[in-house]
């Protein structure tokens, strides 16, 4: 596995993305309206920054409702979640997604619960 991304909840994505580029030379790698939310992916060489920006009631309004923006998941990337899954099973780690759904990006995705990650949403990715 390898980092992936991190997942930030903002209510301004094209906002937060220029900043990022004008801070720190972060170009917007992909774009689309996933699930609710305007999703920003930002390439940072090895991995990426996402911007979560809520278009309608959901996961991420309600996240920024209950804690303001800031840093939403990490996300971590495998080539088989189905294995990564087992072995998350198989240290009885809660899962959010019992099995795999699609993400943005047309990837496949699954959420472990935080409460048994260190207080951190993780999200696994199969490219």
């Amino acid at each position: 596995m390898h980092f992936d991304h991190a997942g930030i909840a903002t209510d301004d994505a094209q906002g937060l993305a220029t900043l990022y580029g004008d801070l720190f030379g972060l170009e917007v790698a992909h774009e689309e309206v996933f699930d609710g939310m305007r999703v920003v992916f930002l390439d940072c060489g090895d991995g990426y920054v996402e911007l979560l920006e809520p278009i309608e009631e959901g996961t991420i309004a309600r996240y920024l409702e209950d804690n303001g923006a800031g840093i939403h998941h990490l996300a971590l990337a495998t080539d088989d979640i189905e294995r990564a899954l087992e072995t998350v099973r198989d240290h009885d780690v809660t899962l959010i997604d019992e099995d795999p759904r699609p993400g943005a990006w047309g990837h496949s995705v699954a959420f472990l619960h935080p409460k048994d990650t260190g207080g951190i949403l993780i999200e696994l990715v199969e490219h």
